[in-house]
């Protein structure tokens, strides 16, 4: 509340401000990224994108098939086909060995969706994109303080995108950020941030006056959401801390090496144990591999069936604590196929839609 009233009393909370700037300058600092711009939403940062690499009707983007429905509609609203890749057959990322065989001549781009944290396959993503000359975009949503070896998610390809919707480890209620990794776009993309005219220019004094030089939209947030963010972002490491013993807690738990001392210290984990075992579905489940570069985003399990999945659900549900399944597979989704006649199997991708459920993670989840 401190620096949401600091913000208030410098007279301005319409963005592009004092917390803006702390905002993008930790980033750059921290984590090397050529450019930073603050958004209104990780959806905002990938329609930047999609207007900065210049999708027109008829480009195709490669992207995969099990993700939230922006990464599509960010592309889809410049006239993009879309085409989707199938999931790993042990992780919900997308498949990199299925890439090369659905580029075209109409190809532009491919987008990569690092779930829960974890990086695709980034090099050889990147000699692909690098070999068919294709921009490369990170939809980072869920990746803030993870890595691909030395490398932070969203400073990889062409542009990154983050969220910092409440649902992420760093979080403003609603907001995003779009990375500029290509020294070529970064004029460009602070020009589209700023509705389509250089004021950005004109505030730092560079011009005398501002105007409509481009296309653009208002994708800056208020200066509270940034104020916001920047208290965050002043408590990333014990944030990042406390989200990764939680994950670990779970780690142990379900893989059997410390069942007995979890249950013992935590009622809660103990519901999970009745459950389990009333339903008889221990041996239904998979668990995640531990990811040391990862950053906690999400604990999953992956059921061997869909009513497997249910059942837990369900019994988790009477017992008070909410589980929940995530993405569908675009693929299938309604819209889609209304526009589009691709009916390739993607099975891992169905997997995943039918049989992942997420448990709950959050930094106030006590032991």
């Amino acid at each position: 509340m401190t620096y949401i009233q600091d913000a208030i009393n410098r007279g301005k909370i319409s963005g592009n401000g004092h917390y803006t700037h702390l905002c993008q300058d930790f980033f750059e600092k921290r984590y090397g990224f050529q450019k930073c711009l603050l958004t209104t939403s990780c959806t905002d940062a990938l329609e930047m994108a999609a207007i900065l690499l210049d999708i027109q009707p008829g480009d195709e983007v490669i992207m995969p098939a099990f993700t939230y429905v922006s990464t599509a509609n960010a592309f889809v609203l410049r006239g993009a086909k879309i085409v989707f890749v199938d999931s790993k057959s042990d992780h919900p990322n997308m498949d990199e060995t299925r890439i090369e065989e659905l580029i075209t001549p109409n190809t532009k781009a491919i987008v990569v969706v690092h779930y829960a944290g974890k990086a695709c396959e980034m090099d050889a993503i990147m000699e692909i994109a690098e070999r068919h000359d294709l921009f490369l975009v990170e939809d980072a949503a869920q990746a803030i303080d993870s890595f691909d070896g030395e490398k932070p998610l969203g400073g990889i390809g062409h542009l990154g995108c983050f969220s910092f919707h409440e649902t992420k480890n760093i979080q403003c209620g609603e907001g995003g950020m779009l990375t500029i990794n290509d020294p070529q776009f970064i004029q460009r993309a602070e020009i589209i941030w700023e509705k389509g005219t250089d004021r950005a220019a004109f505030f730092r004094g560079e011009k005398n006056k501002y105007g409509w030089v481009d296309i653009g939209s208002s994708f800056l947030p208020s200066e509270l959401n940034a104020a916001y963010l920047w208290a965050q972002l002043e408590n990333l490491d014990s944030i990042q801390e406390r989200r990764k013993t939680i994950w670990e807690d779970y780690y142990h738990f379900f893989i059997h090496s410390d069942r007995e001392a979890s249950i013992l210290q935590s009622t809660y984990l103990n519901q999970f144990q009745e459950v389990l075992e009333q339903e008889s579905l221990w041996d239904s489940i998979h668990v995640p591999a531990i990811q040391s570069s990862s950053n906690a985003h999400a604990f999953y399990l992956v059921f061997d069936s869909q009513a497997s999945r249910t059942r837990f659900i369900e019994g988790m549900l009477a017992k008070g604590i909410l589980c929940i399944f995530h993405y569908q597979n675009l693929q299938n989704s309604e819209y889609y196929q209304s526009i589009s006649s691709d009916q390739r199997p993607l099975p891992n991708a169905d997997k995943y839609a039918d049989c992942l459920v997420r448990l709950p993670l959050f930094y106030e989840l006590g032991k």
